[in-house]
């Protein structure tokens, strides 16, 4: 039977690959400025290396960040830092390098294998009550059978509601749907359903404001500090 979510005018501030129009995204000195600037959350791309070493990176290849136009899962980890100078971080060194500060890890190009190499590093650093995840319904499927308490971000394109036997298989807690899909109706049925609304990535502050008004529960954006001075002016929020 579906049960009703609290709605407390509270809205997590999640920082999209860190602070990349200040730092390169995915790096830790990214992580860290968006932590600095008032990120309640960061999202971070994990993939695994050809060695199925989970790292911090969004695209398939270095080439747009890194100028290599190679293939992440055609090499080595040792290859990728000799490539990439260290700069591309390992999940480990963002979970220990984050504190006790939240991550939500988004899984591009996910396989069987590569989300049971994260999940293991994850459990490994002792962060899985800190560490939450997103991608579609196939991607958190694997995760939901890597870790049956994980928390799960679903991540959803399309204004129709998931299949009821999805949403049993992934046991949601939150419902991650681009910014422009949601409305108050929307998010009114997904906490009817017992779940959370979370939106990315919204960077203006006017859309900021208009989905804080729809009653969202987080917002992903490159502009946390644009993200934090909304929430700090708006009478509906409350600081958390």
């Amino acid at each position: 039977m579906a049960h009703t979510v609290s709605t407390a005018p509270t809205v997590t501030a999640v920082a999209h690959r860190g602070d990349p129009y200040r730092v390169r995204e995915n790096t830790l000195l990214s992580v860290r400025s968006a932590l600095d600037h008032g990120a309640d959350a960061v999202e971070i791309d994990v993939r695994v290396t050809r060695d199925g070493v989970p790292v911090l990176l969004h695209d398939s290849t270095l080439e747009r960040l890194w100028g290599q136009d190679l293939r992440l899962d055609r090499i080595r980890h040792e290859e990728l830092t000799e490539l990439t100078s260290g700069g591309v971080p390992t999940l480990s060194e963002a979970l220990l390098d984050g504190g006790d500060h939240r991550l939500m890890i988004d899984l591009p190009g996910s396989s069987d294998a590569s989300v049971r190499n994260i999940v293991g590093v994850v459990r490994e650093c002792g962060a899985a009550d800190r560490v939450y995840y997103c991608a579609g319904g196939e991607a958190m499927l694997r995760v939901r059978a890597a870790d049956p308490s994980a928390e799960i971000a679903l991540t959803w394109t399309s204004l129709a509601p998931a299949r009821a036997a999805l949403l049993d298989a992934v046991k949601p807690r939150w419902m991650n749907y681009r910014f422009g899909l949601v409305s108050r109706e929307l998010t009114d049925r997904v906490h009817r359903d017992g779940m959370l609304v979370s939106v990315w990535t919204a960077d203006t502050k006017r859309t900021m404001r208009r989905l804080v008004e729809r009653g969202v529960d987080s917002i992903t954006t490159n502009r946390i500090d644009a993200l934090r001075a909304v929430l700090a002016n708006s009478p509906a929020v409350k600081a958390p």
